[in-house]
């Protein structure tokens, strides 16, 4: 099942394994189940601290279970942990096996203090890029906590379950049976829904909190590169995030990020946060801003509010706040989406395999994820609004010669069409007859640009009618003392390489504009 060189390499991690763990495999006469016994057969055989046990009695076959001899673990793999998710099970071995994670020590304690009975399932694809976080993060807790269960399902292997479930998105989570929660989660996402009383607790320290010189509002790439900077020139930074990595994390292949070939989006936000981490700067995440409000005076502190009712000082703010997916605002598209309607085509394209789905936006992503869809899916309908496609016309031609593509233009979707749990087709207008039409398939995928994150910003600072934080060549907002970068601003061509010179620039005159300032004492005094 696996090559030399990925052995060798297992062999290498699994030394790290302090205490004995055992693998039970829950196995029928499918193909499948001799590919998952070949697997774990190679695991076991990477080291001698790994027994294993073909015993097994679980419902879903092939599946296997990963136990200490105390029976204080039970973390669990219902298909192949491959693709992505072969991180997650060498992770799952070593957590298991008593080599501590990479967790900050309040989380873990966190974790260890959780009481009640946790039974958590989360459905996963191989090429989801989102899940592995999710399914890491209850791994861990299950391999710490023996009050927390978890088995992460591929859900290719088990399409009655799936649909028996209306699973329509990777991941899903269910807790107890029930609905917990889709999409990317951290393991501090997790905990602080669990755990009610987290948010209050971390709004207390956050009013503790002595005010900033530099105070960054978002983790993306143009936030990271901030932060790093400002902390470079030795003055007191923080940055504070909704979410570490920003819209990175939801993109799949980077291979524009010079001098890097190819990379990935959530292992590029993981850089860029363990690379702000060598440096002095206190991160808080999962923190949502909500308002700013300018100093008071010239040099005065500016405050900036958060949606847990702290709030943070700070004698300069660099608002770099992101962007996300942009919807298309129809009927049925709220109440079906994660049931049919969709905007990550690498997560949940495997899920609607031999079915038929349409693809809404004719720019680079949007050509992208037809093509990528009508290697999966029966047939692939792509909906533009314009006249013509917007893709690069190497992609339009790879879009022109599959045979179950359809391309509709001058067209605008209408609404999204529903049996009360799932999509079954969509509504669009010609804009060229006003004729009305309507589509049948199962799965709508999204992919028409991104929206500025500044709703919140509207009354503090210049916005274009975009949404767009109106900056100069220096990264000046319309306050003095607030600077702002990335895919939020009006600076052209959002790319990471981009945001990240942006981020940059913003710090450097953030400290330009801190050394020129004169201090509120000395100007009282003059007065």
């Amino acid at each position: 099942m696996l090559d030399a060189a990925l052995k060798a390499q297992l062999k290498a991690y699994l030394e790290n394994l302090r205490q004995p763990i055992e693998l039970v495999a829950s196995l029928d006469d499918s193909a499948r189940s001799a590919e998952l016994r070949a697997l774990i057969e190679d695991v076991a055989s990477a080291s001698d601290k790994v027994t294993l046990s073909l015993t097994g009695a679980d419902a879903r076959k092939p599946s296997f279970a990963i136990t200490r001899a105390a029976g204080d673990a039970d973390v669990r793999f219902a298909g192949l942990p491959l693709g992505h998710e072969f991180t997650s099970l060498v992770l799952a071995l070593l957590h298991v096996g008593g080599h501590p994670p990479k967790v900050d020590a309040e989380v873990l304690d966190q974790v260890r203090a959780l009481d009640g009975a946790f039974h958590f399932e989360t459905y996963f694809s191989q090429t989801c890029q989102n899940c592995p976080d999710v399914v890491q993060a209850l791994n861990t807790m299950a391999a710490l906590n023996p009050r927390v269960h978890h088995v992460a399902i591929d859900g290719a292997f088990f399409k009655d379950e799936v649909e028996a479930r209306q699973v329509m998105a990777v991941p899903t989570i269910l807790l107890n049976g029930q609905p917990f929660g889709q999409g990317r989660m951290s393991l501090e996402q997790i905990l602080a829904k669990l755990d009610t009383g987290s948010a209050a607790r971390e709004a207390a320290k956050i009013r503790h909190k002595d005010a900033f010189d530099v105070l960054v509002i978002g983790g993306g790439p143009a936030g990271a590169a901030a932060a790093i900077y400002a902390a470079r020139k030795g003055i007191r930074t923080g940055l504070a995030a909704e979410r570490f990595g920003g819209q990175v994390l939801d993109t799949m292949g980077i291979e524009n990020f010079i001098s890097v070939p190819h990379t990935e989006g959530p292992k590029l936000a993981l850089s860029l946060e363990q690379h702000v981490k060598d440096y002095e700067v206190d991160v808080m995440n999962l923190q949502k801003a909500v308002s700013l409000a300018p100093a008071a005076q010239p040099g005065g502190l500016i405050e900036v509010k958060l949606e847990n009712g702290a709030s943070l000082k700070s004698r300069t703010v660099i608002l770099a706040p992101g962007a996300r997916w942009r919807q298309m605002n129809v009927p049925g598209e709220d109440e079906y989406r994660n049931r049919g309607v969709a905007y990550c085509p690498h997560c949940d394209g495997p899920l609607y395999k031999g079915k038929r789905v349409a693809v809404i936006g004719g720019g680079n992503s949007g050509v992208e994820a037809a093509i990528d869809l009508a290697g999966i899916t029966a047939h692939v309908t792509l909906i533009e609004f314009d006249s013509d496609l917007r893709a690069d016309a190497v992609l339009q031609r790879k879009l022109a010669s599959l045979p179950n593509v359809r391309i509709i233009t001058s067209a605008l979707t209408t609404e999204v069409l529903g049996d009360g749990g799932k999509v079954i087709g969509l509504r669009y207008r010609d804009r060229n007859s006003d004729a009305e039409h309507e589509v049948e398939l199962e799965g709508i995928f999204v992919q028409i640009g991104l929206v500025p994150n500044t709703e919140w910003l509207k009354d503090a600072v210049g916005l274009t009618p975009r949404g767009e934080i109106e900056v100069d060549h220096r990264g000046h907002t319309s306050v003095p003392g607030v600077f702002a970068a990335g895919d939020a601003t009006t600076t052209p061509y959002k790319q990471i390489v981009i945001a990240m010179g942006d981020g940059s620039k913003a710090a450097l005159s953030a400290f330009d504009y801190l050394i020129r300032q004169e201090p509120v004492e000395a100007a009282r005094e003059a007065a």
